[in-house]
């Protein structure tokens, strides 16, 4: 043999050991199957339930995806899904609603494989046997205490009980929910607004659960309501306060605008803004009750602007603007010491838009106290502070005309009538009457 033969035979085998290598890195390279998450995990499905499947996989792409459902000698493929792009994570959604189940448990088999050379060409398999419980029925809700009557702008308040453990529940009222709380007693206390700019007709509360099967249920709440004309006030907008004011509204409401334009600007989107903000606030609120008794008024204070009150802005003798005061304008020394009106957690410390320096305190169950146009801010977001403790100082900032303090009181971010909250007999006949 040459060795010129030799030196080729040497260069194939060099070659096929190479090849030998390349394979077998590939096909060993990936040996774990794809991760299997499923959402809600709960161990409960519904027939109409939609039921999500994420899987994932490091190293490779998702293949395949099989969805069984076994129950005694009996399987049903729901689902059978294949997957070309290649992506390292899928997502599926699926129901059970042709699986043609009644009430019981069964078992809920996902098989996945990734786009791996493993199993020769096959891919890597994970297989997940998820025991499950079909459950059509929905929760049965018992009410145990309700409210004598609900003023309209101000709160209810609802203890009662739910048959087994829900995903959520609370009140509806219209677009707005307002969540119920378990207690340590296994009832749920809910606080639910009467929203001032509903009318008697429109205002239709309904209970509502769901649970962790995702079956639902809705029931009208026989509450009596009781309406109240709320004030209407003329308020002049002089050049003076838009000279005075308008400025400070410039990084919030850009662009080149009048005095004027600036004002109807921040009196209409501006405030839409900020009550947006109040009710993302009004969802960071623990699931018990933080404070005790009356919320306290500013001391030694007079009431210069009541909860509700339409207000007519008048600009050199013409009506330019229609808006709703909302909360309570209490009026004492200048730069006067802000207490907090109950204990809580501070949710809020900062300024935002019309009302200027504003804290937020959490009082648990979706209730919480903001106190507005404050001068200086001496509290910090996750302060927990008692009832009385010095918060900050009142002022003029945002949209006031002069120093006072705007106290307002919100139940799941909507505000509500503040004068309830600071009279003890009606948190005795409304709240405390109602755990009892």
């Amino acid at each position: 043999m040459t060795a010129a033969k030799n030196l080729s035979i040497v260069i194939v085998f060099a070659a096929l050991l190479g090849l030998l290598g390349i394979g077998g890195f590939m096909l060993f390279q990936d040996m774990e199957g794809p991760e299997v998450i499923l959402t809600p995990d709960t161990g409960r499905a519904s027939p109409h339930q939609d039921l999500t499947l994420t899987l994932r996989d490091k190293k490779s792409g998702i293949r395949s995806v099989t969805v069984t459902v076994k129950k005694n000698s009996h399987s049903l493929v729901v689902l059978d899904s294949a997957f070309i792009d290649g992506r390292r994570e899928q997502r599926v959604t699926f129901n059970l609603k042709d699986a043609g189940l009644k009430d019981g448990a069964f078992d809920l088999e996902v098989r996945t494989a990734d786009t791996s050379l493993a199993g020769f060409g096959k891919g890597n398999t994970t297989t997940r046997v998820y025991p499950m419980r079909l459950d059509t029925q929905p929760p049965r809700v018992s009410v145990k205490s309700m409210p004598p009557y609900v003023r309209r702008g101000g709160t209810g308040s609802i203890l009662y009980s739910v048959n087994e453990d829900v995903e959520r529940t609370g009140v509806k009222v219209g677009d707005l929910y307002f969540p119920g709380f378990k207690q340590p007693s296994g009832d749920y206390l809910c606080f639910f607004a009467f929203p001032h700019f509903l009318t008697m007709a429109q205002y239709a509360p309904e209970i509502t659960a769901v649970d962790l099967s995702g079956n639902a249920m809705a029931s009208r709440l026989v509450i009596r309501p009781l309406d109240r004309v709320f004030r209407h006030d003329n308020i002049n907008i002089s050049e003076s306060f838009l000279a005075s004011k308008m400025p400070e509204f410039e990084q919030d409401v850009p662009g080149d605008l009048s005095p004027l334009e600036r004002f109807l600007k921040v009196n209409n989107e501006l405030r839409a803004s900020n009550e947006q903000k109040l009710l993302e606030i009004g969802r960071d609120t623990a699931p018990a009750m933080l404070w005790h008794g009356a919320f306290l008024q500013l001391p030694n204070s007079a009431t210069r602007a009541g909860f509700a009150d339409n207000r007519s802005y008048l600009h050199n003798g013409q009506k330019v603007d229609n808006q709703t005061h909302l909360g309570l304008d209490f009026a004492s020394l200048a730069m006067a010491e802000v207490p907090a009106s109950n204990s809580g957690r501070v949710v809020f410390a900062g300024h935002l838009g019309i009302y200027g320096n504003l804290v937020v305190i959490d009082h648990g169950l979706g209730l919480q106290t903001l106190y507005s146009h404050l001068s200086e801010i001496s509290a910090s977001v996750g302060q927990q502070v008692k009832k009385g403790d010095i918060i900050g100082k009142t002022g003029t900032t945002g949209m006031a005309g002069g120093d006072h303090l705007h106290f307002g009181v919100t139940i799941g971010g909507v505000q509500v009538q503040p004068l309830e909250w600071l009279d003890p007999h009606w948190i005795e006949d409304n709240v405390t009457a109602r755990l009892k």
